[in-house]
């Protein structure tokens, strides 16, 4: 191990330390200086900026912002909160699926954040510990992007795999990925519904009832507090699916922009669908990164017509604000450690390939820090994908262990959705904790992410 490969090493680590405690954009902005010491300090030559993977985000968060604009995000809510009150006892499973499939659809789990008040309404009213489905609806986003077409964590992993000598595409991707996160969200809710006691025998919920912070389980009412604003019940006893309302214009840019992940998963399946050109002599289809962007800017110009969203709003709109900074954190951060394993591919392949080939879960111990650490699901995979690639790990279980080592960003109870979770419970079952691993999220996280991550490596064997 020579002192340069030691020293640029601190410098990564020391990058993605920095950026996250800066958080947000200040991730890539730290990954940058990085890049800036190994190439004006140390002399290695810069590696290759992940524009792919930027093109892919920029197209795919411009129009999901459109669609949100024009009211997209609000329909596809109201949907997904009618599902879960259709199988209220059920809801510690029908809740975090459904919110898993509509996060998948959107790219985004900005989608959970108005379901909250549903799901505690609902789960209260039928004398269910909110904490349960509240918290597993939570942690499914961690691994819920992994399966997602049109998230920036799947933008991440497929400039990464869908180039020789891997050639694994969206739709190999995908059919490790879903399958894997379903089974692990099944798993996951089976052993949450033994977690906390009951209602009737929890103390400090019985003793908010008894002081009248709470009305009794099934009585009208018994979420009154919540706002009406956050879709939660008032004094009338309305349901909480029921006062979330939309537009036929947010409808039809929802539907169009799904149709639009629909064809994208086409056109990943079937390449024969996308054009083919002769270039040098040698006939190529167009890559699946052109494919998403295009498709993408159509959907876009779909929904400016059916949808009349106020473009001048797009900017403000939340989806459009996160992914901003996750491309800006994963610029800096892909550009830092795609020039350190440029430099150093040889080293790695001969000693780090050896560990990782000895034991393959260190890698996915790596995804899992580095996702708990930075609390992003992108700059987790180009920060240690491509070094888990380069040690010789097969691309399949490279995939399969990603996608449940996502789940590491909810490790600490510091992502908005968590917090808002805790607030919106108002029997105080759901608990952001005190002591960093005691909240009620952290054992719903561990499970989904070791199942997750034992059956998509399973998969990606095959």
């Amino acid at each position: 191990m020579s002192v340069s490969f030691v020293l640029e090493a601190l410098v990564v680590l020391g990058s993605i330390v920095m950026g996250t405690r800066a958080g947000g954009v200040g991730v890539g902005l730290w990954g940058g200086l990085g890049t800036f010491v190994l190439v004006f300090i140390f002399g290695e030559a810069p590696g290759e900026p992940p524009a792919a993977a930027m093109a892919i985000i920029l197209a795919v968060v411009t129009t999901a912002a459109l669609m949100q604009a024009a009211g997209g995000i609000d329909w596809m809510v109201a949907v997904a909160a009618r599902v879960i009150e259709k199988r209220p006892k059920q809801i510690t499973l029908i809740a975090p699926l459904t919110a898993f499939l509509f996060s998948v659809g959107a790219g985004t789990s900005n989608i959970i954040y108005p379901l909250l008040p549903v799901i505690y309404d609902v789960s209260y009213k039928n004398g269910i510990r909110p904490s349960r489905p509240m918290s597993i609806t939570v942690v499914q986003a961690g691994v819920a992007l992994a399966a997602s077409p049109v998230s920036a964590a799947m933008a991440a992993m497929l400039t990464l795999t869908d180039v020789a000598p891997y050639e694994l595409g969206l739709a190999q991707i995908l059919a490790i990925t879903f399958p894997a996160c379903i089974i692990g969200i099944i798993v996951t809710s089976l052993v949450v519904n033994r977690m906390g006691l009951e209602l009737a025998d929890d103390p400090e919920v019985q003793a908010r009832i008894a002081s009248g912070q709470l009305a009794a389980p099934g009585i009208d009412g018994a979420g009154a507090g919540v706002g009406a604003g956050a879709g939660g019940v008032g004094a009338g006893g309305e349901s909480a699916a029921a006062k979330l309302t939309y537009t036929e214009a947010g409808r039809n840019s929802a539907i169009a922009f799904l149709l639009g992940v629909v064809a994208i998963v086409a056109f990943g399946i079937f390449p024969g669908l996308r054009p083919s050109f002769e270039v040098g002599g040698k006939i190529s289809s167009v890559d699946m990164t052109s494919t998403i962007v295009l498709v993408m800017f159509v959907v876009g110009v779909l929904i400016l017509f059916i949808g009349k969203p106020t473009v001048g709003t797009v900017p403000s709109q939340s989806v459009f604000k996160a992914g901003m900074i996750s491309a800006i954190a994963l610029y800096g951060i892909a550009w830092l450690t795609s020039t350190f394993i440029a430099a150093h591919e040889a080293f790695i392949l001969r000693s780090i390939g050896t560990w990782v080939g000895s034991w393959p879960f260190i890698f996915a111990l790596a995804v899992f820090l580095v996702s708990a650490l930075t609390t992003s699901q992108s700059t987790a995979t180009r920060t240690i994908v491509p070094i888990g690639l380069a040690a010789g790990l097969p691309v399949g279980v490279v995939t399969g262990m990603w996608a449940g080592a996502l789940g590491g960003v909810y490790t600490l109870p510091a992502n908005g959705t968590q917090i808002a979770a805790a607030n919106f419970d108002l029997t105080g079952t759901t608990k952001l904790g005190g002591k960093l691993f005691d909240h009620s999220f952290f054992v719903p996280m561990l499970v989904l992410s070791v199942v997750t991550i034992i059956v998509g490596a399973a998969i990606g064997l095959l």
